[in-house]
């Protein structure tokens, strides 16, 4: 039953202060203090109970010590006192255990050379931490060093919960977003925070020693096998610290801080006034913010992916699926509404709940929304992207939906993105639609389209000026119309007789005008590849003028 194990301190678990200094003190700290450690202090029982904080230390050689403990205090005996009898040993020990005495410390030099069976048979029923002494300890002095640690603690405490108040109230002040918040929520306590939903949907995670991955994987069903409560508390399986977000009764969520690692230390109560004032500063950026949480976290999710600025592609699948959405046996497609407002995001993601779409829907930037479909894979998509075109034209007559490719790996959806920004900038507004279709692909895009896409690169001006520039100079010098007299032949692929009757002048007149083009462009028109060239300038012209 004597486990006899010596007394040093083991390795802190902690991340933060690894000193006694600073935080809660426990028996292991004390035990580790030269006043006491003089004493060569073996640990009898309780080793696995070393963690427990102690409050104060108290000398007694009453037979009843415990009528004058508060809990916490580390018991410090000659021995003296202790009876002979077993039954009333135990009763002594239960009476400890019972007000939740730290540890009990024994002197073995005046009474004792061994503690008494009876002794460490009750400690170890009840997982009190016996600790014996082989040489004489002042305890006067340990009482002395020991209090002035506590109250030093004390101090220190207070400092730095009023330093977390500070922190929390001049982000109020200054009207900090929820993400701000819980970001600073993490940097103060060292601790991972997430903000979720009623629905357990993982909205805001700022990780501390852990990836986006390890901290929301399978996090819907994680969450709720942690019960909710209306106090601050440690709950659930995994020992997370939660506290509720609500406002007069009106619940939006919670907020939680996971412990640093599952045989981590547990929190302290600096870590719940950092929980509790987060939940407050939250409740106060909900009601100054009024755009929703989960829109925040849908838009802050697919700029994420369309960017590329996830860690990991691991990070971007649990980050997502915390969202609600399938990354798993799925295939995903990106959409762009350009001229879409916050009625627009609105309506779309009403109209794909009702389609019963999983989808992420946000603004990617100023009037353009970024959709991001996620498809069972025998689920054909045209049908969905057609549907969601329709409510967004039906809202904005003139917003222009491009669609990017299909993939099928939610690493890929970036790829699936710029296809459809591409699509968007391809397309100028107005643009009629294809029969039958309410948005735009990538075979859309011909040459017209392709170069209204690259009408501010200068190289595209510079070509369009070298190859007509002389001859618009021209037509604007002499009044003359050289330049549609080129398109109808252009368009005509060379047939003078086409052109004569689509510009409304003989065949003389053409071959004549025809003759001085040459001459001023120095072109050979018949030759396919320089008509070929003038071509793609005078659509490249109607791009720039239309622009």
């Amino acid at each position: 039953m004597n486990e006899n194990h010596p007394a040093t301190r083991p390795p802190d678990t902690d991340d933060g202060d690894t000193s006694a200094a600073g935080r809660t003190l426990t028996v292991a700290d004390v035990l580790a203090l030269p006043v006491l450690a003089a004493g060569q202090p073996q640990v009898v029982t309780g080793v696995p109970h070393l963690d427990r904080p102690v409050r104060w230390v108290h000398i007694t050689e009453l037979t009843d010590p415990a009528s004058f403990l508060k809990g916490g205090e580390l018991v410090l005996t000659t021995g003296m006192p202790l009876p002979d009898d077993a039954a009333d040993v135990r009763r002594y020990v239960d009476e400890l255990a019972d007000v939740e005495a730290a540890a009990l410390v024994i002197e073995l030099v005046r009474r004792y050379h061994r503690p008494p069976e009876a002794l460490v048979h009750a400690c170890h029923a009840r997982g009190l931490p016996l600790i014996t002494l082989a040489k004489d300890v002042n305890f006067l002095e340990v009482t002395q060093v020991v209090h002035t640690l506590i109250l030093g603690n004390q101090t220190d405490a207070m400092r730095r919960t009023q330093r977390i108040h500070e922190a929390f109230t001049a982000l109020t002040l200054r009207g900090a977003g929820a993400e701000d918040v819980v970001r600073a929520a993490s940097e103060m306590s060292g601790r991972t925070v997430v903000l979720e939903n009623l629905a357990h949907q993982a909205l805001i995670c700022e990780p501390s020693g852990s990836t986006v991955e390890e901290a929301l994987t399978d996090w819907e069903r994680r969450s709720r096998a942690t019960p909710p409560g209306d106090p601050s508390d440690v709950r659930g399986a995994e020992r997370w610290l939660v506290t509720p977000v609500e406002y007069q009764g009106e619940r939006w969520g919670r907020v939680a801080m996971l412990p640093a690692r599952a045989d981590g230390p547990s929190f302290g109560p600096e870590h719940l006034t950092v929980l509790q004032r987060t939940a407050m500063a939250l409740t106060v950026a909900r009601l100054i913010h009024p755009t929703p949480w989960e829109r925040t976290a849908h838009r802050n999710a697919l700029r994420d992916l369309a960017e590329q600025r996830h860690h990991s592609p691991e990070d971007a699948r649990a980050r997502c699926a915390a969202l609600g959405l399938p990354t798993d046996d799925s295939r995903f497609l990106a959409i762009l509404v350009d001229q879409g407002g916050a009625e627009t995001e609105a309506l779309l993601s009403r109209e794909l709940r009702t389609a019963g779409i999983p989808t992420l829907v946000g603004e990617l930037s100023p009037g353009r929304l970024g959709i991001l479909l996620a498809l069972r894979p025998s689920q054909p998509w045209r049908p969905v992207a057609e549907r969601l075109g329709r409510a967004a034209l039906d809202l904005v007559p003139l917003a222009v939906v491009s669609v990017g490719s299909e993939v099928t790996d939610l690493a890929d959806t970036a790829r699936s993105f710029r296809e459809a920004a591409r699509v968007a900038e391809a397309t100028p507004p107005g643009r009629p639609l294809p029969p039958d279709r309410s948005f735009h692909e990538l075979s859309d895009i011909g040459l017209s389209r392709l170069l209204y896409a690259l009408r501010e690169d200068t190289r595209i001006q510079e070509y369009t000026e070298r190859q007509l520039g002389r001859l618009i100079d021209h037509d604007t010098r002499h009044g003359s119309d050289l330049l549609t007299t080129l398109r109808h032949y252009l368009d005509a692929a060379g047939n003078k007789t086409t052109a004569a009757r689509r510009g409304g002048v003989s065949r003389e007149t053409v071959y004549q005008r025809l003759r001085t083009i040459e001459r001023l462009l120095n072109r050979d028109l018949e030759s396919g590849e320089q008509r070929t060239e003038l071509h793609i300038a005078l659509t490249a012209l109607d791009v720039l003028r239309a622009s």
